[in-house]
């Protein structure tokens, strides 16, 4: 890449973030903390039917031995104390979807958990 390009892209970038209003997102809506937080619980305690009841349709799918398979992943590690931190919001083909990082006090990784919303129904729960 010659100098002339490399600058002219520099350039775009910069202009390009100047215009960018750079948020951040203080705090989660209440329903999407409830939510999370309920989901935990649920994976912590094997509890299917308190997993899945907040859940939409399709969500609702969901097979106990795709939950209890999760659940022996899991479960142990939500067994020990674990913090769980909002880190911001997004909006994806009509839902609103929440990031969360889930910090465990064994020192172990990280684990980031996304919360998919639409109409008052969980979407979708994953953490990774």
């Amino acid at each position: 890449m010659n100098a002339k390009l490399t600058w002219q892209c520099a350039v775009t970038i910069a202009a390009l973030l100047g215009a960018a209003t750079f948020a951040s997102a203080a705090e989660p809506a209440k329903q999407d903390a409830a939510f999370t937080a309920k989901l935990l619980n649920s994976l912590e305690h094997s509890d299917f039917n308190s997993f899945v009841v907040d859940g939409s349709r399709d969500f609702q799918a969901m097979t106990k031995d795709q939950f209890d398979a999760a659940c022996a992943q899991l479960a142990p590690k939500l067994k020990v104390q674990h913090t769980v931190t909002f880190l911001g919001e997004l909006k994806q083909h009509g839902y609103r979807v929440t990031l969360w990082k889930l910090s465990f006090a064994d020192g172990s990784d990280d684990a980031l958990v996304t919360l998919s919303v639409k109409d008052g129904k969980v979407g979708g729960f994953w953490i990774k």
